[in-house]
């Protein structure tokens, strides 16, 4: 069944970013944000699949940018931000969704990939934060929408064995969102998180922990899981409900997930 409900240009006029754009759930929200109408502007590190995301949005009509940045690297984020302002004029719309999941028992001592989750969970969001926030401040002042909306994920809140790292820089974003609302949401700046259980992405690949793998390979096998268009819609949905409504955590589960 069509994630689609939405119709029509509803984010028409808007200028939207997407990190960790290459594939999975950020391609397909910047694939739909740009059929409702917005002008989109993808980041990640792949300048090759960027560009495959946006001749996907041009052959549907709309309009794509393309900007290879790592988002752990706040000089190259913040030219970024002045290279959207240049070619569109400020960002109203972030999707802040870059981010590495790498499952371990806590033993094993994997402080590299500890390191990476916090790198670009945490300290890849913040930059994208830092340099666009003025960008939608901006947008919020002059009257018009401001959304940033974080990628979290159900393990915020859940208690899974091995997924400690991960879960913690999940938790972070997921509270961190709450307390920005308390400064932006007085200047009409929405912020929100969207928190999703199972989704067939490439996300899991990354996960080389043999508990882990099983746990995520049975879910995509036996329960009819999450699509990245069923986040995408979800994202795009928040981002199109009037001005003065602010879906603030929306946690998206496969009907059949449990754990």
């Amino acid at each position: 069944m069509s994630a689609v409900v939405l119709s029509g240009t509803p984010l028409s006029g808007r200028v939207a970013v997407v990190s960790g754009a290459s594939s999975g759930m950020g391609a397909a929200t910047a694939e739909r944000l740009a059929e409702l109408g917005a002008a989109v502007v993808v980041l990640a590190r792949r300048q090759d699949r960027l560009d495959q995301v946006v001749k996907n949005i041009e052959a549907a009509g709309g309009t794509g940018y393309a900007l290879a940045v790592d988002v752990t690297d706040r000089a190259a984020v913040q030219a970024a931000a002045d290279r959207v302002a240049d070619r569109f004029g400020k960002a109203d719309l972030v999707f802040n969704n870059a981010g590495v999941q790498l499952i371990s028992g806590i033993e094993e001592l994997k402080v590299d990939d500890w390191q990476r989750q916090i790198d670009l969970n945490i300290t890849g969001l913040m930059n994208v934060i830092a340099a666009f926030l003025p960008h939608l401040t901006d947008s919020a002042a002059r009257g018009r929408p401001a959304d940033l909306i974080n990628t979290s994920s159900i393990a915020a809140t859940r208690i899974l064995e091995k997924f400690s790292v991960y879960s913690g820089t999940k938790a972070y974003i997921s509270h961190l969102t709450r307390l920005l609302r308390v400064e932006l949401g007085r200047k009409m700046v929405r912020v929100a998180t969207v928190e999703p259980g199972m989704v067939d992405t490439e996300l899991p690949d990354h996960v080389t922990d043999p508990d882990a793998s099983r746990l995520m390979a049975g879910l995509i096998h036996d329960i009819d899981v999450l699509q990245s268009a069923d986040i995408a819609e979800t994202v795009a949905f928040m981002a199109a409900v009037p001005r003065h409504v602010n879906l603030t955590e929306i946690t998206v589960l496969p009907t059949a997930q449990t754990v």
